[in-house]
């Protein structure tokens, strides 16, 4: 599913124009990326949390020279599902 669809699924559950569909997904969108980028945990209830964790940085190894490299710190998100989230997707593998 594409951000695309998304918004036609949006438009029509909720009775939207398509331009307002747009304009409120691009909305959760912006909002969810400016709460991780100041760093903060993003929580949508009986759907699960975003989160920014630290990485520091590490030495690696390129795999095709096997020349060892520093991977520099970064930051990166992390999604971790809630219960009724799992639910919703192993029940729908079940049918």
């Amino acid at each position: 599913m594409t951000k695309q669809d998304i918004i036609n699924q949006v438009c029509n559950r909720a009775d939207l124009s398509r331009s307002k569909a747009e304009e409120a997904v691009e909305t959760v969108i912006d909002l969810i990326k400016d709460a991780l980028g100041q760093g903060e945990a993003v929580i949508l209830r009986r759907f699960g949390t975003f989160q920014v964790r630290s990485k520091s940085k590490r030495m690696g190894r390129n795999p095709k020279t096997g020349e060892e490299a520093e991977i520099s710190a970064r930051k990166v998100v992390r999604f971790k599902s809630g219960k009724h989230f799992k639910q919703a997707v192993n029940d729908e593998d079940m049918e």
